[in-house]
């Protein structure tokens, strides 16, 4: 039996529709998983399917060794969910919400405040504990629906879009608390999100869902080599390559590619074992070097590789990066 996640060929249809055509992938206990795409690419019905909120018209799943289609309320009592609208009470205190849920979900017993009590403390939330939600903050709000989908110390935590609607200091502290979360007892998270800074400091593998399809699959690493031959690296010049200090690069053997950047040069070798090669070439030729240091790609660099590769693909110009760098 697996205790983590296991779909084949997870399909639902809508009238508008195709909401998801032939999910299959795999999730480890323990692991996040990223999934990610623009609005509408079938992250949320992701979600519900695997939560047993929606029936699939073809393929199945198994969440905890459970189909959710059959057996969507054993599921829930050991899932927890975070949606992009937390769906709290306004009219009760963050702690009443707390207890409401508890009430909801069948826990009772002496126990139950003291829960309250830890995850209020735990997420913040303890000096608003007996203040009404309406006057809290949206991050406020995430991290009160946070502790609420953990109240029963579920095996399976689904976020969906955890972070929408925070600013940057809001959105650190929740993807601290996520983080710290899928560390404690093997608990396995889903992460549906399109904000990939989040995704890339969180993911164990990313699934990218484009208008219901799988597009890519994989962990971020064994994608990236599926992308990319050898390493991108970086080395700092103090200001921008010239064009002799770009052919002394290009000159050396196994670099594929070198193109300057404001600090100096971006190049692509075939390993880290090439760069003192380059180094000691741009020192000969006079060069101030200050660093030479390999860059890893990262989840956003994966994921925007992929999105231009389909556009180009499909023979149309590549979507914007918001990272400002070329795709």
């Amino acid at each position: 039996m697996h205790d983590g996640i296991v779909t084949d060929g997870l399909t639902r249809l809508f009238p508008g529709g195709v909401g998801l055509a032939d999910l299959s992938l795999e999730v480890a206990s323990g692991e996040v998983l990223a999934l990610l795409g623009p609005n509408g690419a079938g992250k949320t019905t992701t979600v519900r399917l695997l939560n047993g909120v929606l029936r699939p018209d073809r393929g199945h799943a198994r969440v905890l060794g459970l189909d959710p289609a059959t057996h969507g309320d054993e599921l829930r009592r050991r899932t927890g969910v975070l949606t992009e609208h937390a769906g709290l009470d306004d009219r009760l205190t963050a702690r009443e919400n707390l207890h409401y849920a508890a009430r909801i979900r069948g826990i009772t017993g002496p126990a139950v405040e003291a829960r309250i009590g830890e995850l209020l403390d735990r997420f913040g939330m303890g000096e608003r504990a007996d203040q009404p939600v309406r006057g809290a903050s949206t991050g406020q709000r995430k991290r009160l629906g946070l502790a609420r989908s953990l109240l029963h110390d579920p095996e399976v935590l689904f976020l969906d879009e955890p972070t929408s609607g925070l600013d940057p200091t809001a959105t650190r502290d929740v993807v601290e608390l996520i983080g710290s979360l899928a560390t404690e007892h093997g608990r396995t998270i889903v992460l549906a999100t399109h904000f990939l800074g989040e995704a890339g400091r969180l993911a164990d593998r990313m699934a990218v869902l484009d208008r219901g399809e799988l597009v890519a699959y994989g962990r971020p690493a064994d994608l990236a080599d599926d992308l990319w031959d050898g390493l991108e690296a970086e080395v700092d010049l103090g200001a921008r390559a010239t064009t002799e200090q770009l052919d002394v690069v290009a000159a050396v053997a196994g670099v594929h590619t070198v193109e300057p950047s404001p600090a100096g040069a971006v190049l692509r070798v075939a390993g880290r074992d090439v760069l003192p090669h380059v180094v000691a070439r741009l020192v000969g030729a006079g060069a101030p070097v200050y660093a030479a240091v390999p860059r890893p790609p990262t989840l956003e660099d994966v994921y925007f590789e992929i999105e231009a590769r389909r556009a180009a693909s499909a023979g149309l110009p590549p979507a914007p990066d918001p990272r400002g760098v070329p795709t």
